[in-house]
């Protein structure tokens, strides 16, 4: 009887908590019994909890022991991605080099807490022809230990279709931070300084996007965007803090540059804060098809926002210069650098002192323009030289510089009056506190003329000077 009453009990205990929680669920109180997730909830659970996850500790794996643990690295590595798996690393410093990332290789640490430190000889992380590799969540310390000859960065992806660095931090690689060689994919959330070269170097991309990241402390350039030839790129670099990037290999801007574009076509730059860089804050080299937008260029040690050489096409908006020893340069008509609108940007607190003896026209230039551009919208204040230097020599055509606002500069615009100089309008524009002069006339970096908004713009057939504000 006692064993009946005992069975019965229990029955009325699970009965009577069934029916409490379908009471509580019908009540609108959280229900226990699981019901559709959100969409943003399947996303989640689909793309880890589905694929798997492996353990690090499972594979052999210990942290914060002072062996070398590459090659139980390796092994966890390829086992997680022959089985389609995550490798989970957990939080800890493991000593590692030489590794090689095989395709799919995914792995995610403990951002904060699992440190990866290289331990020499050879490479640090190394994929190549891979179709997908996914980073995220630890840290990758260079050690400032020599990298080989065969690799330029810390991590370094070679033919990656599909390349995923999230929330990660690298530091102190004697080469690049991160190297993507012809690869595509994204790199975002993370962050990269103390490199001996450059944070991140990517050169022949296919579709590669560049967000979030903070670039810092590093000994010759920032985000560098290259090609091997002049071609199609369509990288973007959006939204990245880049800052203290210094010129150690020296030169006259090949160095120095917050993010840098060589030969890379129908790239977006655009709302990325860059700050204290010993040359420019953004140079494009050969880059047709730039938008450079809604940027922040602060103190920059030599040209802030720089489009140079054979390029055809750039959109240089709404971005603010603060600091330079020019404002923005769009120039070398001589190599055919042309075709730019110049819109909507403000410049401002230019310098005379260069990280190299001053050239050509020197420093303390708010704007450079040279051919088939329309200037306009644009505020310029504290300029020592002049606001504008439009055109050198006879490598001048077809600008049209209106509706601009330059003030407390040495002289408003330096236009060129030599013999083959092209057309130039300038026009609506407003001039304050100018003591050299609204317009003037030079023959390279000599003035000839005296203001042309007051007498002498008609003798240049070239020019139309008209309806300027002078106070």
């Amino acid at each position: 009887m006692s064993k009946i009453r005992s069975r019965m009990n229990r029955r009325a205990l699970l009965a009577g908590l069934t029916g409490s929680l379908v009471t509580a669920g019908t009540a609108g109180m959280l229900p226990l019994v699981a019901t559709a997730p959100a969409r943003g909830t399947e996303l989640s659970f689909s793309r880890v909890d589905l694929r798997g996850g492996h353990d690090a500790d499972l594979a052999g794996l210990l942290p914060d022991v002072a062996d070398d643990q590459s090659r139980r690295f390796q092994n966890a590595i390829n086992d997680a991605a022959r089985a389609g798996r995550i490798l989970r690393l957990p939080p800890g410093t493991f000593v590692v080099s030489n590794i090689d990332l095989p395709d799919g290789a995914r792995i995610i640490g403990v951002p904060g807490a699992t440190r990866l430190v290289y331990g020499g000889r050879g490479h640090g992380m190394l994929a190549e022809g891979a179709s997908r590799i996914e980073l995220s969540g630890f840290t990758f310390d260079g050690a400032n230990q020599r990298l080989g000859e065969y690799v330029t960065g810390l991590i370094h992806l070679r033919g990656v279709a599909e390349a995923t660095i999230e929330d990660m931090e690298l530091s102190g690689s004697s080469g690049y931070g991160l190297t993507l060689e012809a690869s595509g994919g994204r790199i975002s959330r993370s962050e990269i300084s103390g490199a001996g070269l450059s944070g991140l170097y990517a050169v022949e991309s296919r579709g590669l996007s560049i967000t979030d990241n903070v670039v810092r402390d590093c000994a010759n350039g920032g985000i560098l965007v290259h090609r091997w030839s002049v071609g199609e790129d369509a990288t973007i670099v959006a939204r990245n803090r880049v800052m203290r990037i210094a010129a150690r290999a020296g030169g006259t801007g090949q160095n120095g540059n917050g993010i840098n574009i060589f030969r890379a076509g129908n790239v977006m730059v655009t709302d990325n804060h860059v700050s204290d860089c010993a040359f420019s804050a953004i140079r494009a080299n050969s880059a047709s098809n730039i938008q450079i937008t809604s940027n922040q260029a602060i103190r920059s040690g030599e040209t802030a926002i720089y489009a140079e050489f054979s390029f055809e096409g750039a959109v240089i908006a709404s971005n603010l210069v603060d600091g330079g020893t020019v404002g923005i340069s769009v120039a070398n008509f001589n190599e055919g650098g042309r075709l730019a609108a110049v819109t909507g940007n403000i410049i401002r607190n230019l310098t005379t002192q260069g990280p190299y003896p001053a050239e050509y026209a020197g420093f303390g230039i708010g704007l450079a323009i040279e051919a088939d551009a329309a200037i306009s919208g644009n505020v310029i204040e504290g300029a020592p030289k002049w606001g504008v230097l439009m055109g050198w020599g006879p490598f001048l055509r077809a600008v049209n510089f209106t509706g601009n606002t330059i003030r407390a500069s040495g002289a408003g615009v330096a236009v060129s009056v030599v013999e083959g100089a092209g057309a130039a309008l300038i026009s609506g524009n407003m001039f304050d506190d100018i003591p050299g002069g609204a317009v003037i006339g030079c023959r390279w970096n000599e003035v000839v003329t005296k203001d042309l908004t007051k007498v002498g713009a008609g003798r240049f057939k070239h020019l139309t000077v008209e309806r300027n504000a002078v106070a």
